[in-house]
């Protein structure tokens, strides 16, 4: 690996450069060189735009008859990105610049165009008062009256700005600090003006919901007052009226309630509700009837025997304090 690094050839003893043959090289002949778009261009062919900085593949070659000071001139020639189209472009030393030559149009060159335009009118000036006195003196002449007409309006600027500069700038700021305090104030008035507006709609519309409140309870207090006038609250806790034989209620000065117990007033009546269910009551033993003599032959009718009281079943409740409970409000004490 360490040869290829060596910049010293071997030269043999009989080496004798003269014995080289000369390559016989065209004048004109190209090469192919790594390049960038000096400029704006678009292609005359596919209208494609080409800007500055893309690089191309180019192809190089020394313009013949050409020279500027000695400098040689080249030529470029590249290919269109959408068309292949052949574009040609050559140096310009005189200008510093490159100058399109086929294929495509140079674009934003008018400054270019109007320096170019600018010296041809001088040249073209000079060369008249060359040759022609009275054309020198009318050049003086439209170029005095130019810069006569220059200096009244820098004239006329120098006092425009000196008007401006006598302008009270501190009057003008207190003038616009005045209005903006103004504008603050009014701004301010108006948001007053909206949040008490705001207020007295709540206050007004609080008042009107009260009013309705209040004439609701009115009506729901006196409907209490009649019910609390027609029924008693521990009436709930009492058992039914008792209704006489007649079918008729009687009177709520003759009606004799009978006597609860404390317990039956927390806890309730063992005969209804909740615990009615898990008590059972006693029941009277069956009573045996005599056998009847049997009915006489003309009569058709029979008597049915009275099937006796079938025996509750026990269960495991019957020996539950509640039956015992319930055996001990069915006593003759408990009345």
């Amino acid at each position: 690996m360490s040869e290829r690094k060596v910049l010293n050839k071997y030269y043999p003893p009989d080496f004798d450069p003269s014995k080289i043959p000369k390559l016989k090289l065209p004048k004109d002949r190209q090469y192919v060189v790594r390049l960038m778009a000096p400029f704006n261009m678009r292609c005359k062919t596919c209208g494609e735009y080409i800007y500055k900085g893309k690089k191309f593949n180019a192809r190089k070659e020394t313009v013949q008859n050409e020279q500027y000071m000695g400098l040689p001139i080249f030529r470029f020639y590249i290919k269109c990105t959408r068309c292949l189209a052949e574009i040609t472009f050559k140096t310009d030393p005189e200008n510093t610049d490159y100058a399109m030559e086929h294929g495509a149009t140079r674009n934003f060159q008018a400054e270019k165009l109007i320096e170019e335009e600018e010296k041809k009118l001088q040249r073209e000036r000079e060369e008249e008062e060359l040759n022609n006195p009275m054309k020198i003196l009318e050049n003086r002449t439209r170029d005095s009256k130019l810069e006569m007409e220059v200096l009244e309006n820098l004239q006329e600027l120098k006092e425009l700005n000196q008007r401006q500069a006598r302008v009270d700038h501190e009057g003008l700021l207190s003038l616009h600090r005045e209005l903006e305090e103004r504008e603050r104030k009014r701004e301010k008035e108006e948001d007053e003006r909206e949040t008490r507006e705001m207020l007295e709609q709540a206050l007004v519309k609080r008042l009107r919901d009260s009013d309705s409140d209040s004439e609701e309870e009115r009506v729901a207090g006196s409907g209490r007052a009649t019910l609390h006038s027609a029924d008693r609250p521990t009436d709930i806790l009492t058992t039914d009226r008792q209704v006489d034989t007649l079918g008729q209620a009687p009177s709520s000065s003759t009606v004799k309630r009978p006597r609860v117990e404390s317990w039956e007033r927390s806890v309730g009546g063992l005969g209804g509700g909740a615990l009615g269910a898990l008590v059972v009551k006693k029941k009277p033993p069956p009573t045996t009837q005599p056998p009847q003599a049997p009915a006489a032959a003309g009569s058709h009718t029979l008597k049915a025997a009275t099937p006796p009281a079938a025996q509750p079943p026990v269960t495991a409740q019957n020996g539950s304090s509640l039956s015992l409970l319930g055996a001990y409000s069915d006593s003759e004490d408990s009345e």
